[in-house]
């Protein structure tokens, strides 16, 4: 691990899961803890305020989710790493992670034990998974049951999917585009191109769609 202080971002929503990852980050010597956040835009606001080496990001989050805010992190400071914190063992989400250019996804349940290891193999520039992830997704490794299909989700740009998220949250288009600086028009297109690609034409389906892709969280 580097001998300068590991400045790093705490992205969650939830102020008692903060707590106590922020109580073990700060237990780690060699860590600096910069900042905190409680949704992907407040992260992307701090990191063009001042460098940061590590995120740990929740992955769902209102307004803007934790897949979108990694996707934008990894292409505007691509010497950020982030490291995606997620209470769901299904690899879709796993795959979406890591296609938005994370390099670690480690489970909540299990985070304040494996935050220091993570930390450590993140900086050294490889992958971390979870250890209860990285063994259920070896035994379906070996048994072929993973699959790599194409999500729908894939066709949305990603503007597309922020409005989705924006929508399935319950906000009008003027809310959207006072959120996203958009015109009522450009929203409105948006909102008909997402619906045209994805095939559903009605609000209902396109909150069920987005929960079922993890766009949004249950508890949202």
């Amino acid at each position: 691990m580097k001998s300068d202080p590991i400045r790093v971002l705490l992205v969650d929503n939830h102020p008692i899961v903060r707590a106590g990852i922020r109580t073990e980050l700060e237990a780690i010597p060699s860590v600096k803890l910069v900042g905190e956040a409680n949704d992907g835009r407040a992260a992307l606001a701090f990191l063009r305020s001042q460098p940061v080496d590590v995120v740990f990001m929740d992955i769902s989050m209102p307004g803007l989710n934790g897949i979108e805010a990694t996707l934008r992190i990894t292409q505007e400071f691509p010497n950020t790493r982030v490291v995606i914190l997620s209470r769901h063992e299904n690899e879709h989400y796993l795959w979406h992670a890591l296609k938005a250019g994370a390099v670690g996804y480690l489970l909540k349940g299990a985070a304040l034990v494996e935050l220091r290891p993570a930390l450590r193999v993140v900086l050294d520039g490889e992958i971390y998974f979870s250890r209860a992830l990285s063994t259920k997704l070896t035994k379906k490794l070996l048994s072929q049951k993973i699959t790599h299909s194409r999500s729908p989700l894939d066709q949305l740009s990603s503007r597309q999917r922020e409005i989705l998220q924006l929508v399935a949250e319950g906000k009008n288009a003027k809310e959207i585009g006072l959120i996203l600086k958009l015109s009522h028009k450009t929203v409105e297109y948006h909102r008909v191109q997402l619906m045209e690609r994805l095939g559903i034409y009605n609000l209902p389906g396109l909150v069920r769609f987005a929960l079922r892709s993890g766009v949004i969280a249950p508890e949202t």
